[in-house]
């Protein structure tokens, strides 16, 4: 077997650009293979990034509450936070927001309107990330049933669940996770792949034909190291599954075998640590929260393959106003979308 580029690939800081400017909060990335990008945007809908680097925000109705929140604490507590992001099969966007608990769809002139916001007669929680597989499938991730999200950053509450959108209606496939982020699958769609934030790990379950899940376990180490708050996820061709850790900012690669690799480290050691240590004894305060982010893309949140070739690495952030990008040293596993809608 020929031997895995990504172990010899080193970020060349030189060669990492950006594209797109006064965003807020890009944490999720679409890209389609005529190089246009979109973005997930804390106004309310999503950026459009064409080729040439023009821009437009479409939205059904632009909301300010993230650029004049009063505080850090209420800019990413409170109002319509999009967040992860994916095509449904007509080429509107099904969003995953953050901020209203709920699963919306949006069309690309920003038609809105929520798909569901409810589960067994409940709320359903904070909509982390939404999936589309290659059967049509919506997938969900709910991090907590804990509505001030920051209160479950702790290291002994799993009350995160995947969901399916299915006739109208949430129905959960798997629970007990902890703070569950994004998800992906595999170039088969056989395992699901499941970050696992304030677990500090990559869980995985099989997948069957009709969509029931199974046989969970931990990919990779049981946790990444230090700082080990994993957020987005994305797998090349070879199936490495790339990743980033939000509050200490770093990007990683796990290779097919699990084997770890830290290729981006842009923490604040300092803050990272006095985090750690709040988290670690269930006590996280704002201040030692927020104090974090820095770096090419503060808050490190997502990884996009996009380019003709899907040779290019997006990297999506929820405090940068823009998106840093560089070559890959192995194409992107295609979306669902890639191929047109």
């Amino acid at each position: 077997m020929a031997r895995n580029p990504v172990l010899e690939f080193e970020v060349d800081r030189a060669a990492i650009r950006y594209v797109g400017e006064g965003l807020q909060r890009p944490e999720c990335i679409l890209a389609e293979s005529d190089g246009t990008l979109w973005s997930a945007d804390a106004r309310g809908g999503v950026v459009r990034i064409d080729p040439d680097g023009t821009q437009a925000i479409v939205t059904q109705k632009r909301s300010a509450s993230f650029a004049g929140a009063r505080d850090e604490a209420s800019r990413y507590l409170t109002g319509t936070l999009p967040n992860g992001l994916a095509f449904a099969a007509d080429g509107s966007f099904l969003i995953s927001n953050f901020g209203t608990d709920c699963l919306e769809t949006m069309t690309r002139e920003g038609d809105t309107h929520v798909l569901a916001d409810r589960i067994d007669g409940q709320p359903v929680g904070k909509v982390n990330f939404v999936l589309r597989d290659s059967k049509g499938r919506v997938w969900i991730t709910v991090s907590t049933r804990v509505k001030n999200w920051m209160h479950a950053l702790r290291t002994d509450l799993a009350d995160g669940y995947i969901a399916r959108y299915e006739k109208g209606a949430f129905h959960v496939v798997a629970d007990g996770f902890r703070f569950t982020n994004e998800i992906r699958f595999d170039a088969r769609e056989e395992f699901l792949y499941v970050v696992e934030t304030t677990g500090g790990c990559i869980s995985r379950l099989r997948v069957d034909a009709n969509g029931r899940t199974g046989g969970r376990e931990v990919f990779g180490p049981s946790t990444l190291g230090k700082g080990a708050w994993p957020d987005g996820i994305a797998f090349d061709i070879l199936g490495n599954l790339w990743g980033t850790m939000v509050y200490s900012d770093k990007l990683f690669v796990l290779t097919p075998e699990g084997r770890l690799k830290i290729l981006l480290d842009e923490g604040d050691p300092a803050k990272v640590d006095a985090l750690e240590q709040e988290f670690f004894n269930n006590r996280v305060t704002e201040d030692v929260l927020f104090a974090t982010g820095r770096g090419i893309a503060p808050w490190m949140a997502s990884v996009t393959f996009g380019g003709p070739d899907l040779g290019t690495i997006y990297i999506g952030s929820l405090k940068g106003k823009r998106i840093p990008f560089f070559r890959a040293p192995a194409p992107g596993l295609p979306m669902v979308h890639w191929q047109g809608r």
